[in-house]
């Protein structure tokens, strides 16, 4: 008898592939939630999730001396580069082009999730983040989002823990 289809077993996820092929390779189990409407800001994102603004992980890439580097930044912040620049000891910090996200990430901007992505990059995560014991970061998709506990999505991202977030004012 052979082996079932597992597709034939239980609907495909509503992630991108390449982020619900991660997620199973890190043994993550996750409710992805799909919207029909797209995502593409924290604030759709958190409108979508019924949840505070803060609750939402942006995942940024910006430029450090020319490299690619992912910020987790809460949704409610600004990341500053000033202070990215200080921690990384870099000259410049620039924020990439939707190009060079797609070509470091695998993905689109507005669906940039915090891991799974298709080169390994440096990743810095706003200390913030882990003020909530949840939050929802993109699926790989506009249109999806999941929940996990902020310690545990900035370990499988493979974070440092910084303050990179600009002041309030």
């Amino acid at each position: 008898m052979s082996t079932p289809d597992p597709t034939e077993i239980a609907p495909a996820s509503p992630a991108h592939p390449r982020f619900a092929e991660a997620l199973a390779e890190l043994g993550l189990q996750v409710e992805v939630r799909r919207f029909p409407d797209a995502t593409r800001t924290a604030a759709e994102a958190a409108a979508a999730v019924g949840c505070e603004l803060s609750e939402i992980v942006k995942s940024l890439v910006f430029t450090a001396d020319g490299v690619p580097v992912l910020v987790l930044m809460d949704g409610s912040s600004r990341v500053d580069v000033e202070l990215v620049r200080r921690e990384l000891g870099v000259r410049k910090v620039a924020r990439a082009n939707a190009d060079l996200v797609r070509e470091t990430t695998g993905y689109a901007i507005g669906g940039v999730p915090p891991f799974g992505h298709a080169t390994k990059t440096r990743v810095l995560a706003d200390r913030r983040l882990l003020d909530h014991a949840v939050v929802w970061a993109a699926a790989g998709t506009p249109h999806t989002v999941f929940p996990l506990d902020p310690k545990t999505l900035i370990a499988h991202a493979g974070a440092t823990v910084a303050d990179v977030r600009e002041p309030a004012k």
